[in-house]
């Protein structure tokens, strides 16, 4: 029936009515904070690109889960910033890796057991090159290979689930690496450390601010050989399923803004557990029109958070976590 006997207003009058018929819903439970941890004592050195954010030597991670914690929110996505780095990325697989190490002090602290600890499985934060894989000289120029870097991520994966990761996230994109992540997992004794893959990374402009955090700008080219092309969403659907069939027990969408399309599409596709992560230039182009005065903070962020849930997923993986956590208990 039509106006004025339907009157689609009546259920937006108060506060409490908006609350009762409210069809999507966002808690701190839903949110996973990004660490980027560094060698050295007492470090908290803020990124220029994500104010806000900083790369934490693990005593000041610690601090930070417990904060985390305190808050609800439902885990942490670690990230690391080795020493030293070479072609081969060996930082990521050495069992006394930054992220190794941290993982492993996290697991000793109470606060911190609350937390899902989820493992980034990439070589780009490690390799002196900055790809994400293993770097060969072919007919066309430089190339990432791809089974010779499967294998160093799957290494790379059991290292860190063997260190205390409740969850391994491979987002490197190479082909066939969920399958050989879970055989390594298998082989290592970790058969029940579950895997998230980042099903459908795209090669983004938003991932800029990151490589300053994480110190993993490629030294030349691009990524686009190995991350897909913004323009296919079908073949997101495609890296999906393969990926599912390979072992993955669920997905993250990469980035989430640009790419709710692809967030909506596999909600419908598929019945595993959907993550979505609002990256860094997310972040970023936020704080700085909140900087300008330009958009209300506390609601952009929430309203932001919102639409990647609407769109479909189940958590995610967000640098206003803490701050979201706290408007949401207010």
């Amino acid at each position: 029936m039509g106006f004025p006997q339907t009157r689609m207003r009546r259920l937006r009058a108060t506060d409490s009515l908006r609350a009762l018929v409210r069809e999507t819903t966002l808690e701190p439970g839903h949110l996973i904070y990004p660490l980027f941890i560094c060698p050295g004592q007492s470090i908290r050195r803020e990124i220029s690109s994500m104010p806000g954010v900083f790369n934490l030597s693990i005593d000041e991670a610690l601090r930070e889960a417990e904060e985390a914690a305190s808050l609800g929110i439902g885990g942490l996505l670690l990230f690391g910033l080795p020493e030293s780095k070479d072609e081969q990325g060996s930082g990521g697989y050495d069992q006394n890796g930054i992220v190794q190490q941290a993982l492993r002090a996290l697991k000793q602290s109470a606060a911190a057991k609350q937390l899902v600890l989820i493992a980034d499985v990439c070589l780009c934060e490690y390799t002196s090159h900055g790809h994400c894989g293993i770097v060969a000289e072919t007919s066309r120029g430089f190339e990432v290979e791809n089974d010779s870097s499967v294998d160093l991520l799957a290494r790379t994966a059991a290292s860190l689930a063997q260190a205390g990761a409740d969850i391994v996230a491979p987002s490197d994109m190479m082909d066939v690496r969920v399958a050989a992540i879970r055989k390594a997992l298998d082989t290592a004794a970790c058969a029940n450390t579950p895997i998230l893959s980042y099903a459908s990374k795209f090669a983004s402009a938003f991932y800029g601010p990151f490589r300053e955090a994480a110190d993993s700008a490629p030294q030349f080219g691009d990524r686009k050989t190995y991350q897909m092309d913004g323009a296919n969403l079908r073949e997101a659907m495609r890296e999906i399923d393969l990926d599912l069939e390979e072992g993955a027990d669920m997905i993250l969408m990469k980035p989430a803004m640009p790419y709710l399309d692809v967030i909506r599409a596999a909600r419908q596709r598929v019945d595993v557990p959907i993550g979505a992560y609002q990256v860094s230039g997310e972040y970023s182009m936020l704080i700085a029109a909140f900087e300008k005065g330009w958009l209300d903070r506390d609601r952009a962020i929430l309203e932001s958070l919102l639409g990647i849930r609407r769109a479909g997923a189940d958590f995610i993986a967000t640098y206003f976590a803490k701050e979201a956590a706290k408007l949401l208990g207010a």
